[in-house]
């Protein structure tokens, strides 16, 4: 069976969107003008960087303009959007720089971009919160997360990094991003104990005293009661910071 021919217009179509991504290396289709094409074809890559810009403000800086700009061009030229959606460009663009992580860019450069990125994602989650009691039992009822939440694990202390210091060598880091009643953007540094206890209650609906006691039985401790114990004020820290809800009605 012979392939079925490509359709004039689609070809078209194709011609025209490889020279909008690489119009240095595409030719521009035939019959198409020039200066009209110039305009519209830096429009759509000034739109895509407008995007990247808000979302990775630190990024920018820490690379400097040209070397920035550079990378926002091979990612527009390079990398294959699937999604229309102009929310989807910058979690697209954190993929992009792990795909290239080792390519002459700062080792901890895409951690730090998932890191600027979280406080987009979280901003715009869509979900519902569960029915709970605010003022429940945490160690006895099961424990109602707030649902706007990351919990992060790093290779490079990315909260850190800043025009004034760039790390040396990797550090894990957990971080915590959550948006509050009153949806403001919250960041927290957690350590890697908290960040279980908080994946164990999301994981199912738990107890915090079952929880607690599955930690211990992880982490092996000779005493459970103990870290029941220290679950529990952490539990009740949590709550007043808004990452616990309460008990789930």
């Amino acid at each position: 069976m012979k392939p079925t021919a490509v359709p004039d217009f689609q070809r078209f179509q194709q011609a025209f969107a490889r020279h909008l991504r690489d119009p240095h290396h595409a030719p521009r289709p035939a019959g198409v003008n020039a200066r009209r094409m110039a305009v519209y074809s830096e429009l759509l890559f000034n739109n895509v960087c407008g995007f990247l810009d808000r979302c990775f403000p630190l990024s920018r800086q820490l690379l400097g303009e040209a070397r920035w700009r550079r990378l926002n061009r091979s990612f527009y030229r390079d990398w294959p959007l699937r999604s229309p959606l102009h929310r989807d460009i910058c979690p697209e663009f954190v993929v992009y720089l792990r795909a290239r992580a080792g390519e002459r860019l700062p080792r901890w450069l895409p951690q730090l971009a998932h890191y600027e990125w979280a406080e987009l994602a979280v901003d715009l989650m869509d979900v519902a919160t569960p029915g709970h009691d605010p003022d429940g039992d945490l160690l006895h009822q099961p424990v109602a997360l707030n649902p706007a939440c990351m919990s992060l694990c790093f290779d490079w202390p990315v909260h850190r990094i800043g025009l004034g210091w760039r790390p040396r060598k990797p550090q894990a880091t957990h971080l915590l991003v959550y948006r509050e009643r009153d949806d403001a953007v919250r960041f927290m540094e957690i350590n890697a104990v908290t960040a279980r206890l908080l994946a164990l209650l999301a994981e199912q609906p738990r107890t915090g005293e079952a929880a607690c006691r599955k930690l211990a039985s992880e982490l092996q401790s000779p005493q459970p009661q103990q870290i029941v114990d220290h679950g529990a004020a952490l539990l009740e820290q949590l709550r007043r910071q808004q990452v616990v809800l309460g008990s789930l009605r």
